[in-house]
């Protein structure tokens, strides 16, 4: 674990559990869901704060997709899900180095045998009295052109009195097995664009056309996070289950099954398609007052 600190606010990171923000607090006051010690010592992923999502976030429909001719396959990575899901950074151990007493730089390169995607990938994280500047990098280094994207996955505590407050032209329906079905336009009654509390009956749905500002109000734990993102984010995708103690409200360049959608022809997913050599990036920043 790597821990900055910055006025009153901690951030603390474990590299070799997928890349991931362990904990971020301000005045001691959990901001995201925070990793707990016998979650630390299992390395589980699903356990952290927040991960990232790359070469691509959400999921592959049917663990496939066709792309300039090629078909590529993919492998369930997600426990009892059928689907393989944000890609393979959050399963990677990643090199960090720290560069002040408030920045830290992580480093991925994965080149594996036998999957679809080889990248290189850096992640720099920077605290201020203010908050968090996440910026990350994604470079194509396999032989030939693919679509990629990026994301990040924070979790958040489903207090009671949570509201949340964004603005996005479109909804994406929900089909079997966590596969994005139509894209509409944002009805009233799903909108968040003037502030709403979480959804009482389960949301799994992907916000695109989003302006990329969300406000998350904690009024009982006293604190308010910002969230202000790259124009490259198009996407906001929100999982909430009342069954669950917990929320996400994941910012992300591409649409969910985009790589499928877009052997279709259907425009507007937020894929980029990258030749060997060519890369990406963008930036979140998570203000907290």
């Amino acid at each position: 674990m790597i821990e900055l600190a910055a006025g009153d606010l901690t951030l603390v990171l474990a590299p070799e559990i997928g890349g991931s923000i362990a904990a971020f607090r301000k005045g001691g006051i959990d901001v995201m869901r925070a990793l707990t010690p016998e979650r630390a010592a299992k390395g589980d992923v699903l356990g952290v704060a927040s991960f990232p999502m790359l070469p691509y976030a959400n999921r592959i429909d049917g663990n496939r997709f066709t792309f300039e001719g090629v078909t590529y396959r993919f492998e369930a990575n997600n426990g009892a899900e059928r689907f393989n899901v944000h890609g393979t950074g959050w399963h990677s151990a990643w090199e960090a180095e720290r560069l002040s007493d408030t920045t830290v730089e992580m480093t991925l390169e994965r080149r594996v045998a036998g999957e679809p995607y080889q990248y290189r990938a850096t992640q720099r994280f920077e605290l201020s009295a203010e908050g968090l500047t996440l910026s990350t990098t994604l470079e194509n280094i396999g032989p030939v052109r693919m679509p990629f994207g990026f994301g990040h996955h924070p979790w958040f505590d489903r207090d009671a009195d949570v509201e949340l407050t964004f603005a996005a032209r479109n909804f994406w329906l929900e089909a079997p097995d966590g596969v994005a079905g139509s894209r509409i336009t944002t009805p009233p009654e799903l909108d968040f664009s003037n502030g709403a509390g979480l959804p009482p009956h389960w949301r799994n749905n992907d916000y695109s056309g989003w302006d990329g500002r969300a406000t998350l109000r904690f009024p009982k734990r006293g604190v308010t996070l910002v969230i202000e993102a790259d124009p490259i984010f198009e996407n906001l995708m929100l999982y909430a289950d009342p069954k669950q103690s917990f929320f996400c409200l994941e910012p992300q360049t591409n649409v969910p099954c985009a790589a499928n959608k877009f052997e279709t022809g259907e425009e507007g997913l937020g894929l980029v398609v990258l030749a060997p050599g060519e890369g990406m990036d963008g930036v979140v920043r998570f203000g907290v007052r």
